[in-house]
């Protein structure tokens, strides 16, 4: 093709567009004057117009815009009829070319004439395409068959019209902002030229006929999600030259044919769907051309589908085919975190935190699709969503009309997903040309499914990497790891971070297993779990914090520093009875709660409760675990204390302290979803609190609201509910926190030093600790400027035509990749406690403890606390020991921890239901977490804490020891153990 012609060819694309743009804008600023009656004859008018300038062109040119058209003719769901009619004849009905031109083709690429390759060889094609066209032939051996044979020149034309839709889009982009379809194209650029090599396609066909076991017959013993379509076989392949076995089928669009075979339409198109469904989910290789030119239907009951045309494939990596199918099963389930997280790992990233909005676009994939005869419909819906969602995004970003109108909400945009946006239109629009209803949500689950659950089952026997792929920091972690391994095969971890640290060096860092049920990428060291009342012993550490700087007094009133809490007789409720969980509101907002639990997300409005509520005993009286009360009392008093936001104090207190920036947080901040376990529940222990529920005389060591029965009820709840975004996001200090095993060992290390903080984590943890920006930002509200796209476009072209030259690149969790360098730590010393007193006490009484700093730790070494008897004020003993409960299990926020030896009390700590747990021996100077996110009754942290315990030779604690299928969350917060 000479220049002239390409120039000629350009011109006559730009033309087009730039008058079919001007007709449309003419048209909206002439309804104005127009009457309403009149208004939709005169766009029905203009639909049929420019839908007859389209064809022309597309005719005219051939090549690329034949796809376009072909992609366009599908989209009876969106599209208005005058476009659908006419783009229809797209599908496989182009002027032929020449008998002359195919017999050259076939020559040049086989090395034969037609007459020595076929008996037979019909002249009259079959289906003439955008890039080649079929004949049916027969082979010197008898058999059928279907020759395809690629249009001369078509390689020219297809990288020349790349080029011009590139341009157009570009022009777009500049015109409608909101309108950027540079991903779309980009990703484009790179896959249609593999569609002008015969050889690739060939290769692709056979691939898929493997996959869906196309060749093999399936009996009552069929694998699961066998799908029961067929691919004609392949006979013989050159670039330009595809021969093909020949099946006998009706084409799809042929409407009067099926009904006249009594084909049925729906079921039809379910197992086209559910062929999909298969090859992205399972596969992560498929055809990315499902328009109704390339499928027949086979004239034989059962009537299967027969898949046609590979020239267009995607092969997906291992990572972008969990994240597509974690996006399917958010969007079924409504889940806003599991959405951002595969947002995250699919790379796709957007420029402000909208996650209802998200879940909005994402559904309109997915949904069940509607026959052509509601497209109005659907698109004024659509049309109407849009509008509302710029409008959210204009009041957000605080935008005016010029600036939204050009604001673009996604940042980046993943070339992978591309093509699996385009087949799921096609299929959308498939479903609409044959007037039925699709549920994809019901036919593509099952498939998602299976990719999710197949990873997560390959427990240590099946997977190398179970274990997290990180130094080994003492023999006791080698040892650790292998008991992780049987417990793995137990099936009695999901997943699991195990982090401890012994006279202030870190002896174990250990991550295992995945981070959820429907989310088989490993545990990290970085990755956040929620550890429920664990939170306890953080805030407890932050209003002790507050004591220690001279901002508040442990005997002062609440009501001093909170005038509202002083209604219904609080007055004599002080901070230490709050500490303690003796101040009588043990059952405060438990209705509240009960009714819907959402509503503990609401902070403000908890706060206003909490200080409204009654006390039901006097001040000290009684200690009853206040297992969710504990948090807004203890939060509002840090909030009015400071004067500044709970999140704000946390990171003045601990978080910049500690160096452990994004790994620790109580309510998260938007952006690091892609780091988050998932919960679920450990079904053999919930059955066994169902017995014991329905069993159990009521407790008088536990709140009312509390009893057995409803923390059966509870634990059935927790998962659906602290999976949510709206409760991950809350702020609630009893029981929400965020965080790594290893800043919350850190965070003990640091305690059971009296506050000295310890030396950094060691740099051979990777990511490093506090290497995350703790609040991640969102790029600027600019949208970025135009991009020019001659050098990228040129290449794009270059790389796409080379052979070979595709490779799937993973996509990686990028949370790392854009954190604040690690920050150093001067020292690399520690402080030495020792114990005061001859730890002569009985086990339900603190003795008194001292903190001397030794010689390894220098001046100017971080300390978060100044007080030197921070111990006794953690413990409530020694001079703190007429502000505690005598003979209670807690200290002043803190559970007390006793030997399971002699009983004496040996350091403090706090657990949280479902396992998870943090505490400190203060003698041993040894600090150990373990977060989980499997819920059981913390079988398995007391073999893990027993087991380390033994192996360091300290004494285990009396909660860890007792045997029996029951752990710390019970033990620590309960007092006697629910399951023995």
């Amino acid at each position: 093709m000479g220049w002239g012609n390409i120039c000629k060819r350009r011109m006559r694309v730009f033309t087009l567009a730039v008058v079919i743009y001007l007709d449309y804008k003419t048209l909206q600023q002439r309804e104005k004057w127009t009457n309403k009656s009149r208004r939709a004859l005169l766009w029905e008018k203009a639909h049929e117009r420019n839908a007859k300038r389209v064809l022309s062109l597309i005719i005219e040119l051939e090549g690329l815009w034949v796809k376009l058209g072909q992609y366009l003719s599908t989209r009876a769901d969106v599209l208005p009829e005058a476009y659908i009619c006419l783009l229809k004849q797209l599908q496989d009905s182009l002027p032929p070319r020449s008998s002359e031109e195919v017999c050259q083709t076939i020559q040049k690429e086989l090395g034969k004439s037609i007459k020595e390759l076929f008996s037979n060889f019909v002249q009259v094609p079959l289906a003439t395409a955008s890039i080649a066209q079929v004949h049916r032939a027969t082979l010197i051996d008898g058999q059928e068959v279907v020759v395809k044979v690629q249009h001369e020149g078509i390689k020219t034309i297809i990288l020349e019209d790349l080029k011009n839709a590139k341009s157009i889009v570009d022009w777009i982009a500049w015109a409608e902002p909101q309108y950027d379809f540079n991903p779309m194209i980009d990703e484009w650029c790179k896959e249609a030229p593999k569609e002008l090599d015969f050889n690739h396609e060939a290769e692709n066909t056979r691939t898929v006929s493997r996959n869906l076991l196309c060749k093999k017959k399936c009996n009552d013993n069929a694998p699961a999600n066998h799908v029961d379509v067929l691919i004609p076989e392949v006979i013989q392949s050159t670039e330009k030259v595809l021969i093909l076995e020949y099946m006998d089928g009706i084409r799809l669009n042929d409407l009067e044919t099926l009904e006249t075979f009594g084909v049925d339409k729906q079921k039809l198109v379910e197992e086209i769907t559910r062929a999909y469904a298969h090859q992205i989910y399972v596969d992560g290789f498929f055809n990315g051309d499902p328009h109704p030119g390339n499928f027949l239907v086979s004239k034989e009951p059962p009537h299967c589908p027969v898949l046609l045309d590979f020239g267009l494939t995607k092969l997906l990596s291992s990572s972008m085919k969990q994240a597509l199918a974690k996006m399917f099963l958010a969007s079924a389930e409504g889940d806003h975190v599991a959405l951002l997280s595969a947002f995250a790992e699919m790379g796709l990233k957007l420029r402000l935190d909208l996650p209802e909005q998200a879940m909005e676009v994402t559904s309109v994939f997915f949904s069940t699709s509607t026959p052509s005869s509601e497209a109005v419909q659907t698109i004024k819906a659509l049309a109407e969503q849009r509008s509302k969602n710029m409008k959210l995004i204009q009041e957000k970003m605080k935008l005016n009309q010029k600036e939204v109108k050009r604001f673009n909400p996604v940042d980046a945009f993943p070339g992978d997903i591309v093509i699996f946006m385009r087949v799921l239109n096609l299929l959308r629009g498939l479903s609409s040309t044959l007037d039925v209803r699709i549920s994809y949500l019901d036919i593509m689950r099952p498939f998602a499914e299976s990719v999710l659950q197949c990873n997560i089952n390959k427990g240590p026997s099946l997977n190398p990497q179970w274990i997290h792929n990180s130094p080994v920091h003492s023999d006791v972690e080698a040892r650790l790891r292998h008991l992780l391994v049987e417990l793995g095969n137990a099936d009695k971890i999901l997943g699991i971070q195990i982090c401890a640290y012994k006279d202030g060096e870190v002896i174990i860092d250990t991550s295992a297993g995945v981070l959820g049920r429907y989310d088989p990428r490993p545990v990290q060291p970085d990755s956040l779990f929620p550890v429920f009342s664990v939170t306890k012993g953080i805030t407890a550490g932050m209003v002790h914090w507050l004591v220690d700087n001279g901002k508040l007094k442990l005997e002062e009133n609440v009501a001093n520093i909170w005038p509202e809490f002083r209604a219904n007789n609080k007055d004599q409720i002080k901070i230490h009875h709050v500490l303690n969980h003796t101040s009588g509101l043990h059952n405060a907002l438990a209705s509240l709660t009960r009714e819907n639990p959402l509503l503990m997300c609401d902070w403000d409005e908890c706060l206003n409760c909490i200080a409204l509520s009654a006390p039901e005993t006097e001040p000290g009286h009684e200690q009853l675990y206040h297992y969710m009360s504990f948090g807004w009392l203890c939060g509002g008093i840090v909030e009015h204390t400071s004067g500044k936001k709970f999140q704000e104090v946390l990171e003045e207190a601990i978080v910049r302290p500690l160096k452990i920036d994004g790994e620790l947080y109580i309510g998260i901040p938007p952006g690091v979803e892609s780091r988050l376990a998932a919960l679920t529940l450990d079904t053999d222990d919930l059955s066994k609190l169902s017995a014991i529920s329905g069993s159990s005389s009521s407790r008088s060591d536990l709140p009312s609201s509390f009893q057995p029965s409803d923390i059966h009820q509870l634990v059935n709840t927790l998962p659906a509910v602290f999976n949510t975004l709206n409760a991950r996001r809350a702020i609630l200090p009893a029981a929400n926190c965020h965080c790594s095993a290893r800043a919350l060992a850190r965070y003990y290390a640091t305690l059971v030093d009296g506050g000295m903080v310890p030396p950094p984590h060691p740099s051979s943890s990777k990511p490093p600790l506090g290497s995350h920006p703790h609040t991640p930002k969102f790029t600027s509200k600019k949208s970025p400027r135009k991009r020019k796209g001659g050098g990228k476009i040129k290449d794009l072209l270059a790389v796409a035509t080379k052979a070979g030259s595709f490779k799937p690149v993973p996509n990686h969790d990028k949370d790392s990749s854009n954190g604040n360098s690690r920050r150093d730590v001067d020292s690399d010393s520690y402080t030495r406690l020792t114990n005061s007193s001859s730890f002569s006490n009985t086990s339900h009484t603190a003795s008194s403890y001292s903190i001397e700093i030794d010689n390894h730790h220098p001046q100017n070494a971080g300390k978060i606390f100044s007080n030197g008897r921070i111990h006794d004020a953690f413990l409530g003993a020694g001079e703190y020991e007429n502000l505690v409960f005598p003979n209670g299990k807690f200290g002043l926020g803190f559970r007390r921890i006793s030997s399971s030896k002699d009983g004496l009390i040996i350091g403090f700590g706090h657990s949280g239901m479902g396992g998870s747990t943090g505490f400190c021996d203060i003698k041993n100077r040894f600090a150990i977490a373990v977060t989980l996110n499997k819920m059981s009754f913390g079988a398995v942290t007391r073999e893990i804490v027993q087991f380390v315990c033994s192996e360091l030779n300290i004494p285990v604690p009396e909660e860890f020891s007792r045997s029996g299928e029951r752990g710390p969350d019970m033990q620590f917060n309960l007092g006697r153990p629910l399951i023995n």
